[in-house]
């Protein structure tokens, strides 16, 4: 077992090495000028050039990526471009509710995706399954910020239930806080739920097959007991995989959902220094969802040890 986790652990550095070196360069290497966009239309080339040097975007990219990679290891991100505040500052700022709003989104998808699932498999090639995929196929299909609108259009316009935009820090008013994330949530969350209600209708499928349920039918074991503790137990690690993915790409920011609902999340965050071409931002936001993704992904293989027998060591 200790050998596996140190292989896996292992395993991340390399890939968070490249990562780092990508976003470097990829940066660098696409148009666009910060100091540009600092001094504005009427700046002269003296100043321009000032300016890149001030900001050391007129060193080369080796000293570049040194200087940067010597930041990293002190564990700091550098300065904005533009606003000349700490990054790490600035992502302190705007995660939390992305975070707040990702953990929810998670929560209902699961609270409303694994029961349709496991009901799906259960009553396979009946109008319940056709229906449970029907939703997930719309859910695939439907735009996000479709879905939104319609969620602002019927839930806020209309019936006037839920403020149609804004955001609320559930330590300030939780009563608000909800209010303001119901709507954005539930417009995320139709996604997740459907492809988390189809991966759980797949594993349930192939578990439901196996002797040990059919065994456990014949002694009288009550059909709840056999589907929830039984099969979805057996069923349980690709939907936890499923899970775990979608809320790394959640916590990576939602771009889309945050500017329909005016989120001032790390999505919206990512997006303004894209525009203002601030590369520290943009390296530090790219580097903190990879690092996010990779961290989930790499408990999510840690936790196949104690949820799949078939792993040795």
């Amino acid at each position: 077992m200790l050998g596996y986790i140190t292989r896996r652990i292992l395993a991340v550095i390399p890939v968070m090495i490249i990562v780092a070196i990508f976003v470097f360069l990829l940066l660098r290497l696409t148009p666009g000028d910060p100091a540009a966009i600092i001094a504005g239309d009427m700046a002269t080339p003296d100043q321009l050039e000032r300016i890149r040097t001030s900001l050391g975007l007129a060193d080369p990219l080796h000293e570049q990526f040194i200087t940067w990679v010597g930041l990293l290891l002190q564990g700091e991100l550098g300065t904005s471009l533009i606003s000349s505040t700490p990054v790490t500052q600035m992502i302190g700022q705007r995660i939390w509710p992305t975070v707040n709003i990702a953990v929810l989104t998670i929560l209902l998808s699961v609270l409303i995706a694994v029961p349709m699932g496991v009901l799906a498999a259960w009553r396979h090639r009946t109008w319940v399954d056709y229906a449970v995929m029907t939703f997930s196929v719309l859910g695939f299909s439907i735009p996000v910020f479709v879905i939104g609108y319609i969620f602002i259009k019927i839930f806020s316009i209309e019936l006037r239930w839920f403020p149609v935009q804004g955001y609320v820090a559930p330590s300030e008013d939780f009563g608000k806080f909800l209010s303001r994330a119901i709507l954005p949530c539930l417009t995320l969350a139709t996604i997740y739920v459907a492809l988390i209600a189809r991966m759980t209708r797949a594993s349930m499928l192939e578990v439901l097959g196996e002797d040990y349920i059919r065994t456990a039918r014949a002694k009288g074991v009550k059909e709840t007991v056999v589907l929830f503790r039984h099969a979805l137990a057996n069923a349980a690690v690709p939907i936890m995989t499923i899970i775990g993915t979608g809320f790394a790409l959640l916590i990576g920011g939602v771009v889309v959902t945050e500017s329909v609902f005016n989120i001032p999340g790390i999505g919206r965050l990512t997006v303004d220094a894209i525009l203002a071409r601030d590369y520290p931002v943009i390296q530090g936001m790219i580097l903190l969802t990879s690092g996010l993704y990779v961290l989930i992904n790499l408990l999510i293989d840690l936790s196949y040890t104690f949820f799949d027998p078939r792993i040795r060591y």
